[in-house]
């Protein structure tokens, strides 16, 4: 029996990384991971203050273009931002192969999985992400939010010969009067939060220690 490759790398940057300096080294790796120069990787940074355009977003949920800078991003869904304070990590995997309870070449087990993956993190903060019917991303209960929940984290991935990228974006403590110039992933009527606004105070190294401990439960 041949053994299991070795889990993925993870890189934490040290510095926001600019949207398309990210998008251009993403492209790279999932080449490289392709041809079978390069392991896997999860890379976790914050950008500067940025909206991106998903391949649904409708122009008229972009509500303020001189804000920020606008990059369409070539992934699935709709409008989000990011910016500090947000923890992006992007997913770089061979969905080819299976990793742990994931089966290869199955792309709804594996969004499926990511939205494990940010639920079992946000517990270890003791905070209840959930799902939910047609609104993409992970949801809490957020009474000072309009309709009683908030989203906490966006999901919007990009799959090329079965190699993915892009990946989930956590709001830890972004200034969430940033989102207002969009309308996130195309919802209305419901709020974004973040860590912070729930009242816990933690740091980026926390979050990605629960985003790296919450891993292999379901990767793994």
């Amino acid at each position: 029996m041949r053994p299991a490759p070795p889990g993925p790398e993870w890189v934490v940057a040290a510095a926001p990384v600019p949207y398309p300096e990210a998008l251009a080294a993403m492209e790279a790796r999932v080449a490289a991971i392709r041809a079978g120069e390069a392991g896997e990787r999860i890379w976790l940074l914050e950008h500067p203050p940025t909206y991106t355009a998903g391949t649904s977003a409708r122009a008229e949920d972009l509500r303020d273009a001189t804000r920020f800078p606008v990059f369409r991003a070539g992934r699935g869904g709709q409008w989000t931002y990011h910016g500090p304070g947000q923890r992006t990590a992007y997913v770089m995997l061979d969905l080819a192969r299976p990793h742990g309870g994931v089966p290869a070449r199955d792309l709804r087990a594996y969004v499926h999985a990511l939205e494990e993956w940010l639920i079992r993190a946000l517990d270890r903060f003791n905070i209840r992400g959930e799902r939910r019917a047609g609104r993409v991303g992970i949801w809490v209960a957020d009474r000072a939010s309009a309709g009683g929940e908030a989203k906490i984290a966006a999901i919007g991935v990009r799959i090329t010969r079965w190699v993915s990228w892009h990946g989930v974006a956590l709001n830890v403590d972004p200034d969430l009067s940033h989102f207002a110039g969009i309308v996130p992933c195309g919802i209305v009527g419901h709020g974004v939060t973040s860590l912070w606004k729930l009242g816990v105070t933690a740091t980026m190294e926390e979050a990605d220690a629960a985003l790296m401990a919450a891993w292999g439960e379901v990767f793994g």
